[in-house]
Order: C-alpha cells, then sequence, then structure tokens
C-alpha cells in the first residue's frame, strides 16, 4: 500500500483520485446533511465516523500483510491530531458563526498562510509566477463563491483557528513522511485511530452546539446509513490521496488543486442539484481554471530551472576535479623527471 514507490500510481492517478473522491463526498453528504435530504447535521462526527472507517482499513491492510506499520512516536500523533481536530471544529464553527462570503474568504486565505508558514518552518522561496497563479486561481474562486460578507468577532476567531490549524496540520503530513521515512497510507493508518477517537468523543458534544440536536435523537434509516456508509467508503480514498498528494508535491499545490474541487462542486450542483449558475459564476470559474494552468507550468518551470542550475553545478565539480587531476598527474611526472636528472 505504498503508493509512492509504484509506477502505477502517476502523479495525475494522485490529483484524479481526489478531485474525485472529495467532489464525490461533498455531493453525498449534501444528500446526507441536507433538510431535503436525511437532515443529519452532525458534521464533526461525521468525520469521526470516517476516521474510523479509515483507521479499520488501515488495521485490516496492516495485518494482512498489504502495508508495513512503522514506528511514529504516540505524542506527535497526539499534537496532530489535536491541530487536525482544531482544524474540523473551526472550520463547522466558522461556518456557522459567519456569513458564507467570510467563510469562503477565509478557505481561500489558506494558500497564503501555507505558503508564510513553509517560508518560516521550512525555508521554501515561492517564484513571482507561482506567487502570481496562485492569487489569480484566488480571485477566481473568490469571483464565484464570495457573495455577502459579515463578520463578528467569535466568527473571526473561529475562522483564525480554522486556517491556522488547517495550514499546520498540511504541512505537518509532508514533514512527518519525510521525518520517519513513512509512507502516506503507513502514516495515515497512525493518524487517523487517534484522530477517530477524539473525533467520536467530542464531536457529538461539538455538533449539539452547532445545531442544539443530540445524536441520540436522530433516526438511522437505510436511506442515510447508505449515504453515511458511502461518505465514509469515500473519505477512505480522499483522506489517503491528500496524504499521498502532499508527500509528493507541497501543501501549496494541494491547496491549488482544492480550489479545482469547489469548481468542480459549483459545476455539478448546477448539473445535479438545478443550483443557479450566473455569468459571474462561469467567469470567476474560468480565471480559477486559468490560474491551476499557469500554476502548473511556473511549477514545472522552477523544477526545470532547478535540474539546470544542479546539472551545471556538478559539470563544473567535475571540470574541477578533473582539472585538479591533471595538475596532480603533471606534478607528479614533473616531480619524477627531476629525481631522474637527480640520479644521472
Amino acid at each position: 500500500m505504498d503508493l509512492e514507490k509504484k509506477p502505477m500510481v502517476s502523479d495525475v492517478g494522485a490529483w484524479a483520485m481526489n478531485v474525485v473522491s472529495s467532489v464525490g463526498i461533498i455531493m453525498a453528504n449534501k444528500q446526507l446533511m441536507s433538510p431535503n435530504g436525511y437532515a443529519f447535521g452532525f458534521a464533526t462526527t461525521l468525520t469521526g465516523f470516517h476516521f474510523t472507517f479509515t483507521a479499520l482499513v488501515g488495521w485490516v491492510s496492516n495485518a494482512t500483510g498489504l502495508s508495513v506499520s512503522k514506528y511514529v512516536p504516540f505524542w506527535e500523533l497526539f499534537w496532530f491530531s489535536i491541530v487536525a481536530n482544531l482544524s474540523i471544529t473551526g472550520m463547522n464553527l466558522s461556518l456557522m458563526l459567519n456569513s458564507v462570503g467570510f467563510y469562503q474568504i477565509s478557505k481561500l486565505s489558506i494558500i497564503p498562510v501555507v505558503c508564510f508558514m513553509e517560508f518560516l518552518l521550512h525555508s521554501k522561496y515561492y517564484s513571482r509566477r507561482v506567487i502570481l497563479a496562485v492569487a489569480v486561481v484566488a480571485l477566481g474562486v473568490g469571483i464565484c463563491t464570495v457573495t455577502d460578507v459579515d463578520i463578528n468577532a467569535k466568527g473571526l476567531l473561529c475562522a483564525c483557528v480554522a486556517v491556522f490549524c488547517t495550514s499546520l496540520q498540511q504541512i505537518t503530513i509532508g514533514s512527518f513522511q519525510k521525518k520517519y521515512n513513512i509512507g502516506s497510507f503507513e502514516l495515515l493508518s497512525k493518524t487517523a485511530p487517534v484522530q477517530a477517537v477524539s473525533l467520536l468523543i467530542v464531536g457529538p458534544f461539538a455538533d449539539y452546539y452547532l445545531n442544539h440536536h443530540s445524536l441520540l435523537e436522530y433516526r438511522f434509516t437505510s436511506g442515510a446509513t447508505f449515504f453515511i456508509l458511502l461518505s465514509c467508503s469515500l473519505a477512505v480514498f480522499c483522506n489517503m490521496s491528500q496524504y499521498l498528494c502532499i508527500g509528493r508535491f507541497s501543501a501549496t499545490s494541494f491547496q491549488v488543486l482544492g480550489h479545482m474541487k469547489t469548481v468542480c462542486v459549483l459545476m455539478l450542483g448546477w448539473i445535479l442539484f438545478d443550483s443557479a449558475l450566473t455569468l459571474k459564476n462561469i467567469l470567476g470559474m474560468l480565471l480559477a481554471v486559468l490560474g491551476m494552468v499557469v500554476y502548473s507550468w511556473a511549477v514545472e518551470h522552477e523544477k526545470q530551472a532547478k535540474l539546470a542550475t544542479h546539472i551545471i553545478a556538478n559539470s563544473k565539480s567535475e571540470e574541477e576535479d578533473v582539472k585538479l587531476l591533471k595538475e596532480k598527474v603533471n606534478g607528479l611526472a614533473k616531480s619524477d623527471l627531476e629525481l631522474g636528472q637527480t640520479k644521472s
């Protein structure tokens, strides 16, 4: 299950898995949680179900030998689960306390926060091309999604916590994979059980605060149960592809991909649920897609530039080695000649 080491799982396959599973889970959750659907208004608890299902899949994979369990200190997993759970809870509270417009703006602000944190933590620099492309993506998605903007103190605090924790969580996923030399699925198998237990404990209380309904009072019909299981199944692929994409690329690239999912959700909402699609939405989506294309080109251009610099540096180093070797050989030949003259 170490997907990074298998050539059949390409970069495009990793992106596609994340986009398809994420859009699918949004559509399933919309049917499950909407008042016109099954009115399951327990988002935090549902996330706990997701990680429980993911942890179960990881346990089965380890037990059957499909993946190998690697050591990660428990305290690292514990603080990571706190950050990840604060990210989930903070996003839910931000959506409840703020207007939809401000909620979308807070999500868009994750990209610059990720870039800044990667600079602080890993001294990572971004070219002007990449920064420009990210700005175009954020502007396009903002045009698509941001309508009314209403801010209050509690909502602003929750949004700040959510943005900070989401950024830190995604950067930490990549750091853990490099630090412990662990694959994406192996790391997910370690973090999922801790997140599952903590969310199943905290989730019902958080959801009660959000919607004033108790999980114990909810009537689990066969339709609701089916969509919960569908959501959990898609969550396995969504979580796995998230770890895979961040491990292969970066948290910034993953955020840019996330806005592609926003465009797909808007399109599917228009096709499947008769959601309104205005000229403003269409122009915003086109601008976002253009930004993603430019971002892909800019990142590829940076890779090629770094590769060229590396090749030039290696060639210079080899030239210097050859020069030193020649000087050494000439020096030896000269000393031999002087020695021969002395003997004669």
